[in-house]
């Protein structure tokens, strides 16, 4: 067996071997969103999270073959909506592909899409892009940062579903 044979059978099965252990952990669940003119564009991620305190930035990886991607590149700036645990459809909405995410969907005319009811909003400008893997990962300046009305519980991603958070009894 040639090692290009080896290598590519253990890339496979380390493949889904790490697919599995993520699974196993729970993740934010959160909308990215950005303008292509006065289209709205969006997708579901569940890796993001707060990078840095001074300056406030946060982290974002998407696809690499993400339409919002390209609509990100084009633009530098995104939206992160935070989504609550009462958000799960909507969630599901923006995690299928293809266009039309917005229908049925009322979003304050910002200059980023915002969603209704989200847990938290965050706008951003990108700062840096690293290429990762099959990933691209945002590394982005924070412009602006709301909570949500009162405290929802935040919705999560577990074992390849939707959740939520639980405190546990102090």
């Amino acid at each position: 067996m040639t090692s290009t044979a080896r290598s590519s059978r253990y890339d496979a099965s380390a493949q889904q071997a790490s697919r599995d252990v993520m699974a196993a952990a729970a993740s934010p669940v959160a909308v990215v969103t950005a303008l292509d003119g006065d289209r709205p564009h969006g997708t579901t991620v569940s890796a993001y999270m707060s990078l840095s305190l001074t300056p406030p930035m946060v982290l974002v990886s998407l696809d690499e073959r993400s339409h919002l991607l390209a609509v990100i590149r084009r633009g530098g700036r995104f939206g992160l909506n935070v989504l609550g645990a009462h958000q799960a459809a909507l969630a599901s909405v923006f995690a299928r592909p293809g266009p039309g995410k917005f229908d049925g969907v009322a979003w304050p005319s910002e200059e980023l899409p915002r969603l209704p009811d989200a847990a938290a909003w965050v706008a951003a400008e990108v700062a840096d892009w690293v290429n990762a893997g099959d990933h691209t990962v945002l590394l982005a300046r924070v412009t602006a940062a709301e909570p949500g009305e009162g405290s929802p519980s935040p919705l999560t991603y577990h074992r390849r579903s939707f959740g939520t958070h639980t405190p546990l009894a102090h």
